[in-house]
């Protein structure tokens, strides 16, 4: 049985999803988030490093999204959510496979960093750690963003999927970038086809049955 180390609104949601729809049967073993919004200590009796998802399987521990993806493809036979081998669709699947946690989540974190920065400091200072992080924002991480949005939704409109015509694990990978940069995108850009590819997804009976089995997703509101 595959015992999942679920953090609450984390990424581990898509492994959840996507052992949903491979048909999987697997236990989730539930870790709650600190004051500070952190995983808690006990995470480090499974993998060193106190993150979440964490798999165990067949005696083996598995640490970080996309190796986990990985790993549940390869293991139990999920030919059928990736793109055939050889294919421009499978070149731009293994594209996103790894953006979703090489470009865009660091990039989502810092973001979340310096918008936290102000209220994690002396009060008699926030006035300037205010600034500079606006500054940082302004100047550095908001262009970018920017750029990651318009490519979101140039490949989104390209024919609907971020792999093809055909939803796959790719999909999965990029949900929790996309949902969690929803609460950060101003009003004055164009949603309308990231929304309607939520709209997509959280449509999938394995979706709305990660969520039962994992508990509240705040990302599912956005």
């Amino acid at each position: 049985m595959i015992t999942v180390h679920y953090l609450d609104n984390s990424r581990a949601h898509r492994i959840l999803w996507l052992l949903e729809e491979l048909g999987l049967a697997y236990d989730v073993k539930t870790y709650k988030r600190t004051s500070d919004y952190l995983a808690p200590a006990s995470l480090k009796a499974v993998h060193p490093l106190g993150k979440s998802p964490v798999i165990e399987d067949n005696g083996r521990v598995i640490a970080e999204s996309g190796a986990i993806m990985d790993y549940l493809i390869e293991t139990y036979d999920g030919k059928t959510l990736v793109p055939p081998a050889g294919t421009e669709e499978r070149l731009r699947y293994r594209y996103w496979m790894h953006y979703a946690e090489g470009s865009a989540m660091p990039l989502l974190v810092m973001k979340l960093v310096f918008a936290r920065i102000p209220g994690q400091v002396p009060f008699f200072i926030r006035p300037v750690a205010r600034m500079i992080s606006e500054g940082v924002r302004r100047k550095l991480i908001d262009p970018q963003f920017a750029d990651h949005l318009a490519l979101w939704r140039t490949e989104l409109e390209r024919d609907g999927w971020f792999a093809g015509d055909r939803f796959s694990v790719a999909d999965i990978a990029m949900s929790f970038p996309v949902e969690g940069a929803m609460s950060a995108i101003g009003r004055d850009q164009d949603t309308a086809v990231l929304r309607r590819w939520m709209e997509a997804i959280r449509a999938r009976p394995a979706y709305q049955h990660a969520l039962q089995r994992g508990g509240e997703y705040r990302y599912a509101k956005s």
